[in-house]
């Protein structure tokens, strides 16, 4: 949208507002996504400037807001074709840099302390996929049934680590200068919460499981040396090194979580595709199963450490 100013000088904004149609329950806040964009304004995490909430239905019939129009690349391949190694190694290396100060950030100073429970998160967040996934669920899917015995029993003991959590931290879910290889926006903030860190390190971690489709980035089967692209162990081990933690145990159970929560959302939005709530060729066929099916293979591998 284009805004002509009191000066006379002309801006580009976007407006960012809920689809329209009957939402999931906690789907596509984007109040909330206002909220923590605005507080982390102040922070050294890019993201846009928030200029205005209208959380008034009347006006266009959804919650919506504005923010500042910024320049930049989105990269929709995770393998950058077109880039030279030092590139794709830079690119990747702030991808990291930047979720490493998302998580260093101190969330009681930017007002942020009420942004979600501490502890217990991934119990709630298991809770809450299954509750999603069953809210939308079309047909019988074994793998999603053998996920949801799972998981629930098989949570890594709470460390007590509490950080802003992302919830869909991705290179499709940010912005990178228009010339240099340089991060300048994290996108998308709908299902951040205060959480753990590992959910969303495991969560960018799944670009190295998937080989071909979607949106969400193929690393798998890659040369990784040959693009100049770090291997998924080497990303993760970059990521410790950046927040001060030693290691992480149990890898697979964390990227098995991911993938789970990532299929049930699969479900949901295909769900209102059924419904005539959405329009998605991506969508248009249930994804979920496969995802569901991968996520299982991956608690298969059985328990895996990165880190010294």
């Amino acid at each position: 949208m284009l805004a002509t100013l009191h000066h006379g000088t002309t801006r580009k904004f976007v407006l960012r507002k809920q689809p329209p149609g009957t939402l999931l329950p906690s789907a596509h806040q984007v109040d909330r996504e206002y909220r923590v964009m605005k507080a982390l304004g102040a922070t050294d995490v890019p993201v846009p400037r928030m200029r205005a909430l209208c959380v008034d239905r009347e006006v266009i019939g959804v919650i919506f807001y504005v923010m500042d129009f910024i320049e930049g690349r989105v990269f929709a391949d995770a393998q950058l074709p077109g880039f030279t190694r030092d590139q794709r190694a830079a690119v990747y290396d702030d991808l990291n840099a930047t979720l490493a100060r998302l998580h260093k950030v101190d969330v009681g100073a930017i007002g942020l302390s009420d942004y979600g429970r501490p502890g217990g998160y991934f119990e709630r967040q298991i809770g809450r996929w299954i509750k999603q996934y069953r809210g939308a669920q079309t047909e019988d899917i074994p793998a999603m049934e053998r996920l949801i015995e799972y998981l629930p029993a098989h949570i890594p003991a709470d460390d007590g680590a509490v950080t802003i959590a992302h919830g869909d931290y991705r290179l499709q879910n940010t912005m990178y200068h228009p010339t240099e290889p340089r991060l300048v926006a994290v996108l998308d903030w709908e299902l951040s919460t205060l959480g753990h860190p590992l959910a969303d390190i495991a969560y960018n971690g799944l670009m190295w499981e998937f080989e071909t489709g979607g949106t969400f980035g193929c690393l798998k089967g890659v040369d990784h040396r040959a693009l100049g692209v770090p291997t998924q162990e080497e990303y993760v081990a970059a990521y410790l090194r950046r927040v001060g933690r030693a290691r992480v145990t149990d890898w697979n159970f964390y990227l098995g979580f991911a993938l789970f929560r990532l299929a049930s959302i699969a479900q949901g939005v295909y769900r209102r595709v059924l419904d005539g709530n959405a329009a998605s060729v991506i969508a248009s066929h249930n994804r979920t199963p496969g995802m569901a099916e991968q996520a299982w293979a991956i608690i298969e591998r059985g328990p895996c450490e990165i880190g010294a």
